[in-house]
């Protein structure tokens, strides 16, 4: 029986180019290659679609605190309909695609950009469709959803480009209602990318600033005070099937920081994630079911972490969900999936399983 071929695509033009290389080794690392061929697809900073080495793409690392990169002298591929992946000097094929793993995060690649051309292409794929991939990565448009269905968030406002050009002192003075501390995000930026925490009024504009750096459109969200940061990990139920979530973890600083990127991926002793959280079986199931419903109401398919706030009353409030969470071995979501009992090898067989199970064009 022929294995199915798996295109294992990472790296990519975003700023988080370096944390998909570091997210593409993991899974190399634990795939069964046995029941796949795989076949890494590094995409470079330039957005070239290079063929890389099995070998060399397993062994990225983290060294001296420098993120790897994709190799921009591979060999040179494009995907065709029908899954052909083609060499673009000879034009020979290198492989028929019958699943992609993209793991991609960021601007085009967690933000429905790829997932279009993979579905043009007629190619099966792990995680959300294109409208499910941009309204989660898009965190405006994601809480505007949210919001329509009722689920429940933290104050919030959306400063656009036209508003920072040629309304910004109005602007400024909207935002300044939502209070102090302010976190001011890219909206279409994740890893904590660009995001800065405001406490005081007179840093809000060069915050603003750093965000437009990375995005036009900036979110600025009302800091909560005394809440406790849960997150939860979901994975789509099989065919007639609930959706599935993992117990809950909680990310406790150590400082009085914030989880930014720093503490994310080059965490030292910043940072503890208590994988599961210690927390009543009442609250734990309420922050299960509202990390479902945003799982379900987006669209999603596939997987997706969602992140709450549990406020010092016990309200759960959803902070945001991402479609293509961090996947190492040692990430949030995979840990926690861990702790409810699927291993990592055989949480990327599920959402691998998953994916070639799904029909091909709109579902």
């Amino acid at each position: 029986m022929n294995r199915p071929t798996v295109l294992l695509v990472y790296g990519g033009h975003s700023s988080e180019h370096g944390v998909s290389c570091l997210t593409a080794a993991a899974v190399l690392g634990a795939i069964n290659r046995e029941r796949y061929e795989v076949v890494p697809v590094g995409i470079t900073r330039e957005g070239h679609w290079t063929l890389v080495p099995i070998e060399q793409a397993a062994a990225m690392a983290t060294i001296d605190n420098r993120l790897p990169e994709v190799d921009p002298g591979g060999t040179e591929v494009v995907l065709l309909p029908g899954g052909r992946l083609i060499g673009v000097g000879d034009g020979e094929q290198v492989a028929a695609v019958d699943v992609a793993f993209t793991l991609l995060h960021g601007p085009y690649g967690e933000d429905g950009t790829i997932q279009g051309q993979l579905e043009m292409a007629g190619v099966r794929y792990v995680g959300s469709g294109v409208a499910a991939s941009a309204l989660g990565m898009d965190k405006a448009l994601m809480k505007t959803t949210f919001a329509h269905h009722g689920i429940p968030q933290g104050p919030w406002w959306l400063v656009t480009d036209a508003d920072w050009t040629f309304r910004r002192q109005q602007t400024l003075a909207k935002v300044s209602e939502l209070g102090l501390p302010l976190f001011v995000k890219p909206a279409r930026a994740g890893s904590s990318i660009g995001i800065s925490k405001v406490d005081d009024l007179a840093a809000l504009l060069d915050a603003i600033e750093t965000a437009r750096g990375h995005d036009p459109r900036v979110v600025v969200e009302a800091g909560l005070p005394d809440v406790r940061e849960i997150e939860c990990a979901v994975l789509q139920g099989r065919p007639g099937e609930p959706t599935r979530t993992s117990l809950v973890g909680e990310v406790r600083m150590l400082n009085d920081g914030w989880y930014d990127f720093e503490a994310k991926y080059l965490p030292g002793e910043q940072v503890t994630l208590d994988i599961p959280a210690t927390i009543e079986e009442d609250l734990q199931r309420r922050v299960q079911e509202v990390a479902a419903r945003a799982f379900e109401v987006l669209g999603a398919e596939g997987l997706s972490r969602v992140d709450t706030f549990v406020t010092a009353d016990g309200q759960v409030l959803v902070n945001e969900i991402n479609t293509m969470p961090g996947f190492t071995q040692y990430s949030m979501y995979p840990s926690l999936w861990r702790a409810t009992g699927l291993a990592y090898p055989d949480l990327i067989d599920e959402l691998l399983d998953l994916a070639l199970q799904r029909p091909l064009g709109l579902r």
